[in-house]
């Protein structure tokens, strides 16, 4: 089993990303071979800072590192440092129908009204990250439900490649549903909105820097309401901040829903947060500790991920190498 998986670097990680992806990958370490990528390429479909996104990568290669990703057993590189990404993409697109694309619901998300101001990027990066895939022959890619058509997509492209060139070359992938349960972390001020570093209140959500006296701060002032805990987790229907508060501490604690609920059924949040709050602080914690160390030895993480693309590379270059025979733009 080979899982491949791809993340933005984007600035300002928190908690949502750490318990929505993050230790997920981490988990996945002990389960198969996998490749993680810091996706560049794919960040520039819209506008960005040059300089913000260099700085970026390395920050989230040292955040997955602090967070539990090994470099020693995952190979974790920048995208753009390995080219065959962006090589195999071309070949990739012309064997992608327009009509595919077309479906792909997420553009029409992401390009808002400006469809026709959207870059071309914009539109082909699902081809991207057909690519991205099918370049190292995964078996499996871990998606959530806004990506699984993506990956029908990826799976569309290697068959319809493999059939016209009457080769095996590529494997199509499948869901991956190991490493554990991802959460969704909702915003500690709006139960209905996802935590976001968009949102422009800092006390909506809980950043990895954030100290230990930040962590309790945001908890004790998170949005909940004066109703008891119940012990059903089905009677959290319709309080939307009360269930978010469970579900991360059910996932910082690595208990169910109903097991949390077990211990605090009855209680109000006076006695609930605090609880939180230290479970938090002893997961976070030690991330930013070694996330400062990193930091403070960019060197290091500069290695790491030059390593990785290397180790990425080799394990690429075959399939594009075979991919162009099998077009004939090479004997």
């Amino acid at each position: 089993m080979r899982v491949v998986s791809g993340i933005q670097p984007t600035g300002g990680l928190h908690l949502g990303n750490l318990l929505g992806a993050i230790l997920r990958w981490v988990r996945m370490q002990e389960e198969a071979e996998c490749l993680f990528f810091l996706a560049d390429l794919h960040a520039i479909t819209v506008d960005v800072d040059p300089a913000q996104l260099r700085s970026n990568v390395r920050e989230m290669a040292a955040a997955l590192i602090a967070s539990g990703i090994d470099p020693a057993r995952s190979t974790l590189f920048p995208q753009s440092a390995v080219p065959e990404h962006s090589e195999l993409a071309w070949i990739l697109q012309c064997t992608a129908r327009v009509g595919w694309l077309n479906r792909m619901t997420q553009f029409k998300d992401k390009s808002g009204k400006n469809r026709e101001g959207a870059s071309v990027g914009l539109y082909t990066y699902p081809v991207l990250q057909a690519a991205d895939i099918l370049l190292y022959r995964a078996t499996h890619v871990p998606v959530g439900e806004d990506q699984k058509q993506h990956i029908e997509l990826a799976r569309d492209i290697a068959i319809k490649f493999n059939t016209d060139y009457d080769t095996e070359l590529f494997v199509p992938p499948d869901p991956f549903i190991g490493g554990g349960t991802a959460a969704r972390v909702m915003s500690l001020r709006d139960g209905s909105s996802k935590m976001s570093k968009s949102d422009p209140s800092d006390m909506s959500r809980i950043n990895l820097t954030d100290s230990d006296d930040a962590i309790a701060q945001k908890v004790r002032k998170a949005k909940t309401d004066p109703e008891p805990l119940p012990e059903d987790p089905a009677e959290l229907a319709g309080r939307a901040e009360a269930r978010n508060l469970v579900g991360i501490m059910a996932a910082v604690s690595g208990e169910s829903e109903e097991q949390v609920l077990a211990r605090f059924a009855g209680q109000g949040f006076g006695a609930f947060k605090p609880a939180l709050a230290d479970a938090l602080v002893a997961l976070l914690s030690p991330i930013r500790g070694r996330l400062d160390q990193l930091r403070a030895d960019p060197d290091t993480t500069d290695q790491h991920l030059a390593a990785g693309a290397a180790k990425a590379r080799q394990l690429g270059a075959p399939t594009l190498a075979e991919a162009q025979r099998a077009l004939g733009l090479s004997a």
